[in-house]
């Protein structure tokens, strides 16, 4: 029965020092906050783009040499 309420007092003591610490965190506003996520939109569009062109290239310049060689 002790191993029961040990296992209960450290995860209430967790729970509690976890709602500690987020209470210290600052947290970014609504404008950060969508200013960095149309960030990451766009930085991914464009690298898509970017690696689907590339893969275009590189599988034709493949193809031709396939061709070139037999």
């Amino acid at each position: 029965m002790s191993d029961n309420v040990r296992w209960y007092n450290r995860l209430w003591t967790f729970l509690k020092d976890a709602r500690s610490e987020l209470k210290k965190v600052t947290w970014p506003s609504r404008k950060e906050v969508t200013s960095t996520t149309l960030v990451v939109i766009a930085a991914t569009i464009f690298f898509g783009f970017f690696l689907f062109f590339m893969d275009v290239i590189f599988s034709w310049a493949i193809s031709q040499i396939k061709t070139l060689l037999g």
